[in-house]
């Protein structure tokens, strides 16, 4: 399915808020925290000059998160550094004074974060870069896990040294029960989505994806002319669109968000006009994106820079794991998730339907972004959809 953005703030400037924490400063706060830790590197960014021919477009250019901060997803970007950020703040307000992240590992911060319990609700990888964060901070994670994420997520959250809980229903269910509990025990809640009354933090994990596109700025030659981005709750497609916007203006590429079509949450809410819960059905192999509940943020900003949502088929997220998987005429190997390349299953189903690439001026001149979200997360899912057997 396929639809335009008509709502009425379409291409009207974001919130004051939303620009403050998602464009070029934002992204400066972020990459100057993540050049202190130790294992920080720029992913890769790669040319599938084979693929954009096959397609009829002038090129695609895959941004691959499988390789960000030892734990294979760009949610290594979101949940790890707001923890930091937050340990910064409460040792600050503590001890009267500023505290920079030189002083991260000092004995007063560190006693600060011992004294912290950050939780939060995942389908795995948010819950690996939160737990990630209160490892290295010496704080303490408790992560909530709903019934459908398998022990092998689980136990790649647990060893991290994370608390885990198990909680009845849907991705959203944990959601509800991970800030029900930690508000009875008074622990801080990092979630990648957001509610009414609570904001600030998901436009901080937002904030920390920021860092992809501006790294991806500076290794392109000329930037994209249409990006295509996998949605979820909506945190990474709202963090990239809103970041191109805000830093190229009127040179910002058409943003098309691809939902899975059975957790499509933030399609249903751009047919609907405001925010919306899609209807809870089979799970999606898209596990990473089974989420039922667009976060509010993410819609807000949304509804104004994302030009069109569509959806794919669970067979166009295996398909393209296999082709990433296979390349032909000269592409690299990418490893890519049950999720991570969908917003590249976005771009081949629209560039095989000559009334969408009219829609989109889909054209040989075309220059498309999209992003590997993660890469094999699950190796045993990976080597099943991949190989055709267990790892």
């Amino acid at each position: 399915m396929f639809l335009l953005n008509t709502h009425p703030d379409h291409r009207k400037p974001l919130l004051p808020e939303d620009a403050e924490v998602l464009g070029a400063a934002g992204a400066a706060t972020v990459e100057a925290q993540l050049r202190h830790r130790a294992n920080y590197a720029v992913t890769p960014l790669h040319d599938l000059p084979g693929l954009a021919a096959q397609l009829g477009v002038g090129a695609i250019q895959v941004k691959d998160e499988g390789h960000r901060l030892g734990l294979g997803s760009f949610k290594a970007l979101g949940g790890s550094y707001v923890v930091v950020r937050l340990v910064l703040e409460e040792a600050a307000r503590r001890l009267g004074r500023p505290v920079d992240i030189a002083e991260l590992q000092s004995p007063d911060v560190r006693a600060v974060a011992a004294s912290m319990t950050f939780s939060c609700a995942t389908d795995g990888n948010h819950g690996r870069s939160v737990a990630q964060g209160a490892q290295l901070v010496g704080a303490q994670a408790a992560i909530f896990v709903h019934s459908g994420v398998s022990e092998e997520r689980i136990a790649a959250i647990a060893r991290f040294g994370a608390t885990m809980i198990r909680a009845e229903g849907t991705y959203d269910d944990s959601v509800a029960e991970a800030a029900r509990v930690s508000d009875e025990k008074g622990w801080i809640v990092v979630s990648d989505t957001s509610w009414p009354g609570y904001e600030r933090i998901p436009g901080l994990v937002m904030q920390g994806y920021t860092a992809l596109v501006a790294e991806s700025l500076r290794q392109m030659k000329d930037p994209p002319t249409h990006v295509f981005v996998q949605v979820g709750v909506g945190g990474i497609a709202a963090a990239v669109a809103a970041h191109f916007a805000l830093v190229l203006g009127e040179r910002r590429p058409v943003f098309v968000a691809v939902d899975p079509s059975r957790a499509a949450c933030m399609f249903e809410s751009a047919r609907a006009g405001e925010p919306v819960k899609a209807a809870v059905g089979e799970p999606t192999v898209m596990a990473m994106l089974d989420c039922y509940e667009p976060s509010l943020v993410a819609w807000r900003i949304l509804s104004r820079v994302a030009d069109a949502f569509m959806t794919v088929e669970d067979e166009d997220a295996v398909a393209v794991m296999n082709r990433l998987a296979r390349p032909a005429g000269g592409d690299p190997v990418v490893v890519a998730g049950e999720s991570g390349g969908v917003g590249l299953a976005g771009l081949i189903a629209a560039a095989a339907d000559p009334a969408l690439r009219a829609q989109l001026k889909l054209d040989a001149t075309s220059r498309v972004f999209v992003v590997n979200t993660e890469g094999a997360t699950d190796p045993d899912r990976y080597a099943e959809l991949v190989h055709g057997k267990a790892a």
